[in-house]
């Protein structure tokens, strides 16, 4: 009986348990892909010459790769993954893309792309066969990824950003859907409306910002959800970034537009995000304030936040099937059809978190 091969020892190949077995390598091939007609005697020897080669199998890679598919897709996420798994609009889109993906037989390889270091993405990539990659939250606008990928050959599909012709998306129109909470602000009578922003660009502090900072912002989404703010709301109203996509970070914007006299201070406060708006309400509730009695908020997204003594009035964006449709396009793009953007719609959902503005 053969010894087990040992650590440094040459793995042995297809070819060795054909000529071991005295066939062909194509017909090796057949007894282990099971997909040809092969006697029983002889599938038998080339079986006993792999058990004594100690050959597991034809390497599934190399195989894949002579397809021209490794059933993995990459799914480039622009923060560190601790980040994604604890925003829960952010879990939902991977969850759903993970089922689409799945159920056409394919993994996800999650690639964390610092937004300090977008470059080392490129690295990570360059030693992964991937049949396809996903971009699928906020992101940059131009992202270094992208150059690389497409030399590759390789289909990309993303949700807004990279602002790259060689990305389709499934696309919210951002202005339009801030515009479902801030006219509903407006309607209910408020005149004193703010704004609590997600980051403009990388390195974000939580402070106010200008017409400036919309002009540098790098981060399309937000970007268009406050020009979408201030179309209605108009150019003064005034917008207090977040450091972070946190509750933390929200309640630290929330204090900034909140913490003032009466007469200054917004009755209406329109979030980029449910976390962020959640915080401006626990803002409002540490200094005393009634949520809506004093101050209405609303918030993006429409995640469950059961720890919520409230449900926002906020922007519903089913975050698993917005990723379930991220996951049809890329499954489009590798039967090799067409893939032209995707709307993808929003509406509004009115809670508990907005009445009108209180009287005097």
């Amino acid at each position: 009986m053969s010894q087990p091969r040992q650590a440094g020892d040459r793995r042995p190949t297809l070819r060795d348990v054909a000529e071991r077995a005295g066939v062909s390598t194509s017909t090796a091939s057949l007894v282990f892909s099971g997909k040809g007609p092969v006697s029983p005697a002889t599938a038998d020897r080339v079986r006993t010459a792999a058990e004594e080669l100690h050959f597991a199998g034809p390497d599934p890679l190399a195989s894949s790769l002579r397809q021209g598919r490794v059933g993995t897709v990459a799914v480039v996420v622009e923060a560190p993954l601790r980040d994604a798994f604890r925003d829960p609009f952010a879990l939902a889109v991977l969850d759903g893309l993970a089922e689409e993906l799945e159920a056409a037989g394919r993994s996800m390889l999650l690639v964390a792309q610092p937004a300090d270091d977008p470059v080392r993405a490129v690295g990570q990539l360059a030693t992964q066969a991937v049949d396809a990659a996903v971009f699928p939250l906020c992101g940059l606008r131009d992202n270094p990824v992208v150059a690389h990928l497409v030399a590759r050959g390789v289909p990309l599909v993303g949700s807004g950003a990279p602002a790259d012709p060689g990305v389709a998306h499934v696309r919210v129109d951002e202005e339009a859907a801030i515009g479902l909470t801030t006219r509903h602000v407006l309607d209910l009578g408020h005149t004193r409306v703010a704004s609590v922003a997600m980051a403009l660009r990388p390195g974000a502090t939580t402070r106010a910002v200008t017409a400036e900072d919309l002009e540098a912002a790098l981060y399309p989404d937000a970007e268009g959800r406050l020009r979408g703010f201030w179309a209605l709301a108009g150019p003064d109203a005034p917008v207090v970034q977040a450091a972070d996509l946190t509750v933390g970070a929200g309640e630290a914007a929330g204090r900034l537009l909140l913490d003032r006299p009466a007469a200054q201070r917004p009755t209406g406060v329109v979030a980029q995000s449910d976390l962020l708006a959640a915080g401006v309400v626990r803002a409002a509730e540490a200094l005393g304030l009634d949520v809506p009695g004093e101050v209405s908020v609303t918030g993006f997204d429409g995640v469950d936040l059961p720890w919520l003594d409230a449900t926002l009035t906020t922007v519903l964006q089913p975050g698993a099937e917005k990723g379930r449709a991220l996951g049809r396009l890329v499954r489009a793009a590798l039967d090799g059809e067409p893939v032209p953007d995707v709307d993808f719609p929003v509406a509004l959902r009115p809670g508990t978190t907005t009445a009108p503005p209180p009287a005097g």
